[in-house]
């Protein structure tokens, strides 16, 4: 019997770049001739030139750094769009007048630019009817518009329109109306879709024949007309000699055939110019195979290229024995049309089920080019702690393929991240290691910090399992959109080491905004004191209560001060949101886990430090004198707190300046109103 094979013709229009990867054995893979040889198992045949150059995440070092030149950048932009004169089509005048009349202003008696043979602004005429446009063809309209207007006003407006056209969402709209226009305009099939006309016309007919209904009698009459039915005969009769006469030729994209005496299929694929192959190859001993379908690309679009499809020929040029970075070298010199002759996988793989993409954000940094057990390199996607990844494939456990939250468009293929059981298998092994070496490094530290000079302050105590806590590895937690309704706000919770101006930010919004803002009242065991009400500043309960609720897991947080109990309830908490209000709180990082557990879905901002020059300065000005070695323990104290606590965090302000932190903090709490916010999906459900 014999051994059936695949040739695969792929049309691709578009040119081969530097970009291009492919996928070895193990033996090393070079997908830049200057880089250092990597060991990579894979190597993508055809991917975009900047898919390997994808921006690296920061460090952990560094992510204050960021954060602090992100919150510039955004003050410079505001700033930068206070003095831009925004895009207003109804303040000018004499944009009206052109719409209304399109020959004010056009001197040219003989043509009109405006009107134009093609109708208004050079576009097809009866622009309400889905007409297929181009955009190019738009903006040469529009300028050939400007330069034939005589007076300054009306290239003024002109320019106002090109400005229009020139923004993302204008374009946006514009290629919904072409693909609207394209389906709208779509001819009807050629072909009658059935010969049994008058076979349905009679099931009809002994589904309505006992109908009690006036319809349904009436439709039985009509059908049973003899003019009716010599109509449906006669639609029968062409409509049988019209799908007789259908030529019963392979697809165009499918046609057997042999090659080298051997049964082969030929299989065609159209591909666009922006959409690259999507496919990895590697070696198996001689042979060339196809090791991976990526997402988003023309592989997995057409659904005719298969993972373990071994590939012959490309384009005459045999491919057998050739190591995968000569495959490389082959597909760059290449373009347009290629030819694929493959050898189908004798694997008999279940028809793909449509994945549910699942959303995760990311609790630990990932770089690619730091992997070694990357498969590919090239298609490894960086991201950072606190990136919502699009998961559109597990079907390899160890390596999912995913898209970066906002980068869908520009990100044509999915990228490379590790599987959440094997990046947990990863982390187990490099405690160990980590444990291994220094096994006394915890216990050092406590002791030196037993010894620190003891504060008059809270001590929190917070419900919490040290062991679990150690042991828990960090990898993706699934999350989903949720926009709060106005009638029930989230809390938010204000998070920083001391002398970062937490407090003061929360005081400043509770005394400018007093109808919007409130703070939980907290619980307490010790006396009322005359001018205290309880229920609006403690609620006053008995020890004995206050240990119940405690047990009972009631608080967000408690501690002991001077003999007495304090705490702050969730009950609390839930009472001001059913009031409407935005309830502020100022939290220990250990309060968090048990904030987040609840049903009050928080909001946590992680109030930063500047540099420590600029914390100095701040602390001046309020009347202290801090010592270098207090500034140094602020400075790592909030290190500490972004490193172990950062993945709970929603957003982050450096408080570099107290007016601007409070108007990023303001800024930060509107838009929860208006945009919706990536919480745990089990928060939903």
């Amino acid at each position: 019997m014999q051994k059936s094979h695949l040739i695969v013709v792929i049309m691709i229009t578009t040119s081969y770049t530097n970009g291009h990867m492919t996928e070895s054995d193990g033996r090393g893979v070079e997908a830049n001739q200057e880089e250092p040889q990597q060991w990579h198992r894979e190597m993508a045949v055809d991917c975009p030139g900047d898919l390997g150059a994808r921006t690296l995440p920061v460090r952990r070092s560094a992510q204050l750094e960021r954060i602090r030149q992100h919150q510039e950048d955004r003050r410079r932009k505001e700033e930068e769009g206070k003095n831009r004169q925004e895009l207003d089509l109804t303040a000018s005048i004499r944009l009206k007048k052109l719409s209304q009349n399109p020959k004010v202003g056009i001197d040219n008696p003989t043509f009109d630019p405006i009107e134009g043979p093609g109708g208004p602004l050079g576009l097809p005429p009866n622009l309400g009817a889905p007409t297929l446009l181009e955009l190019e063809e738009l903006l040469m309209s529009l300028k050939q518009v400007q330069h034939c207007l005589s007076d300054g006003q009306s290239q003024e407006d002109v320019e106002l329109v090109l400005q229009l056209v020139q923004k993302t969402d204008f374009q946006k709209a514009f290629n919904i109306h072409n693909a609207v226009a394209q389906h709208m305009n779509r001819p009807s099939p050629p072909f009658p879709h059935t010969d049994r006309a008058q076979g349905l016309a009679h099931e009809v007919q002994s589904m309505v024949h006992n109908s009690q209904h006036k319809e349904g009698l009436e439709l039985n009459t009509l059908l049973s007309s003899p003019h009716v039915q010599a109509v449906l005969l006669a639609h029968d009769c062409v409509a049988e000699q019209e799908m007789q006469l259908e030529p019963l030729t392979p697809d165009p994209c499918e046609a057997l055939t042999q090659w080298g005496g051997e049964t082969v299929k030929i299989v065609r694929m159209e591909k666009a110019m922006d959409i690259p192959l999507g496919a990895t190859v590697r070696n198996d001993m001689d042979s060339v195979v196809i090791s991976r379908i990526v997402k988003g690309g023309a592989a997995e679009r057409s659904g005719l290229l298969h993972e373990g499809d071994e590939v012959l020929e490309i384009n005459g040029v045999e491919i057998r024995g050739k190591d995968v970075n000569e495959v490389f070298d082959i597909l760059a010199e290449m373009h347009g049309t290629l030819t694929f002759i493959l050898i189908p996988s004798s694997q008999n793989k279940p028809p793909p089920i449509k994945e549910t993409v699942v959303h995760v954000k990311a609790h630990f940094d990932y770089d690619p080019s730091d992997d070694p057990y990357v498969p590919c390199r090239e298609l490894g996607l960086c991201f950072q702690k606190g990136d919502i990844l699009h998961i559109i494939s597990q079907d390899d456990p160890n390596w999912w393929q995913a898209y970066r939250d906002g980068d869908e468009d520009n990100q044509p293929l999915a990228g490379l991240v590790p599987g959440k059981s094997f990046q947990q298998q990863r982390e187990a092994m490099k405690q160990t290691i980590e444990e291994d070496k220094e096994p006394e490094k915890s216990g050092k530290l406590w002791c030196a910090k037993k010894n620190k000079k003891k504060r008059k302050k809270l001590l929190y105590n917070v419900k919490q399992n040290d062991d679990n806590d150690s042991e828990e590895i960090l990898t993706y937690e699934e999350m989903a959109l949720y926009h709060q309704p106005a009638n029930r706000k989230r809390p938010i919770a204000l998070i920083g080491p001391p002398n970062c101006g937490q407090n003061d930010l929360r005081q400043r919004l509770l005394s400018s905004q007093p109808d919007r803002f409130g703070g939980a009242v907290p619980h307490t065991t010790r006396n009322r004191r005359d001018v205290e009400v309880s229920g609006r500043d403690y609620h006053f309960v008995s020890r004995q209560a206050f240990d119940m609720d405690a047990t009972a897991g009631k608080f967000i947080e408690s501690g002991e001060f001077e003999k007495n109990l304090y705490g702050t309830s969730t009950d609390s908490v839930r009472q001001l949101i059913n009031m409407g209000k935005i309830c502020l709180l100022c939290l220990h990082t250990q309060s968090l886990k048990t904030l987040r557990s609840s049903d009050l879905k928080p909001y946590i901002i992680f109030i930063a430090p500047p540099s420590q020059e600029r914390l100095r300065a701040l602390l001046t000005k309020e009347s202290k004198n801090p010592k270098p070695e207090e500034l140094r323990d602020i400075i790592e104290k909030a290190r500490e707190m972004e490193q172990n606590f950062g993945h709970l965090f929603d957003a982050a302000i450096v408080n570099t300046d107290q007016d601007k932190a409070y108007q990023e903090l303001l800024r930060l709490i509107n838009k929860l109103d208006t945009e919706p916010q990536w919480v745990p999906s089990s928060w939903l459900r």
